[in-house]
C-alpha cells in the first residue's frame, strides 16, 4: 500500500496559474492531464508587483500541499505568467504590474516558495496542456493554440515540443496589432454580431495559415465558452478545433512543463 501510494505521487505535479485578476493552482495527475481535487483561487494582489504575487503563489502552493495525498515536496511545480519569459526573466507583462519586466522570476519566486520552480508563459501553458491532453494529442508537425479573451495568447507546438514566446497577438494585421482587433474585448468593445466576428478572425487565421501553415488550430479562453456562437461560421482550410482543458490549462500546462524540464 506504501509503494502504490509512492507510485501515485510520483506521478503528480503542482500548477500555478496567474492571472489579472485571479491566482489559481491545483494537483495535477501528469499521466492523465487531469486536477487531483478542486483547484485552488486566490485573489490577484493589487498592485500586482512581482513581490507580492510571488507571496499568493507561496500561499497557494502551502494550501495544496497541506492536502491529503499530496505529491512530495520534490514534485515538479510550474507557474504560468502572463508574460515572456526568457531564460526565466520576464521580457513583458500583460494584467500584471509592469514592474514585472526585467524581473528574475525563477530566482524571486524560488526564493519565495523556498524549492525550484519553472516559470513560462501562460498561452505557452494553455498549448502545451492541450498538445499532451486535450484537442491537439497525437497530432504530429505543427499544432497553433490561440487563447481569445483581454488579448490574444498564442502557443505553437511542433510534433509536441514548445516553441516557447510565440507571441502572435502583436502581429500586425491590417494596419493594427491582431488583438486591438481580433481578439474577445475588441468584439465585445465594437459590438460586433457573431457572424462579423466570425469573418474577422477567419481573416486573421487564413494569415496566420499563410505565414505557418499549422496541421491544426486550437482555440480556447474566454470565449471559447459559446464555440456554437462562431465556430461554425470560421472560414479556413486547416482543421479547427475547440480547446478542451478550459480555465485549468495553465495549471495543466504549467505542471507538464515543470516534469518535463526539472
Amino acid at each position: 500500500m506504501v509503494q502504490q501510494r509512492a507510485s501515485q505521487q510520483e506521478r503528480l505535479g503542482f500548477g500555478i496559474d496567474v492571472g489579472g485578476t485571479g491566482m489559481k493552482g491545483g494537483i495535477v495527475d501528469l499521466t492523465t492531464g487531469k486536477l487531483v481535487g478542486k483547484r485552488f483561487r486566490m485573489p490577484t494582489p493589487k498592485p500586482s508587483l512581482p513581490e507580492a504575487v510571488a507571496e499568493v503563489a507561496a500561499a497557494i502552493y502551502s494550501e495544496l500541499r497541506s492536502r491529503e495525498g499530496a505529491p512530495l515536496d520534490d514534485a515538479p511545480l510550474g507557474i504560468a505568467v502572463p508574460c515572456i519569459v526568457h531564460h526565466g526573466v520576464a521580457r513583458s507583462a500583460a494584467n500584471v504590474d509592469k514592474s514585472f519586466i526585467g524581473t528574475d522570476l525563477v530566482q524571486l519566486f524560488g526564493k519565495t516558495l523556498g524549492r525550484d520552480v519553472v516559470m513560462l508563459n501562460d498561452a505557452d501553458a494553455a498549448g502545451l496542456a492541450e498538445g499532451e491532453y486535450g484537442a491537439g494529442r497525437n497530432v504530429p508537425g505543427s499544432v497553433m493554440t490561440l487563447t481569445l479573451g483581454t488579448g490574444i495568447g498564442s502557443a505553437l507546438l511542433f510534433n509536441g515540443q514548445l516553441v516557447p514566446n510565440f507571441e502572435l497577438g502583436h502581429l500586425e494585421f491590417n494596419g493594427a496589432e491582431a488583438e486591438a482587433t481580433t481578439s474577445a474585448a475588441a468584439r465585445e468593445r465594437e459590438e460586433l454580431p457573431w457572424d462579423q466576428y466570425a469573418q474577422r478572425l477567419s481573416a486573421f487565421l487564413r494569415h496566420l495559415e499563410f505565414l505557418f501553415s499549422p496541421e491544426l488550430f486550437i482555440l480556447g479562453g474566454g470565449i471559447s465558452k459559446n464555440p456554437e456562437r462562431f465556430v461554425p461560421m470560421i472560414d479556413i482550410d486547416t482543421e479547427l478545433k475547440v480547446a478542451t482543458n478550459a480555465n485549468n490549462a495553465g495549471i495543466i500546462g504549467a505542471a507538464l512543463q515543470a516534469s518535463r524540464i526539472r
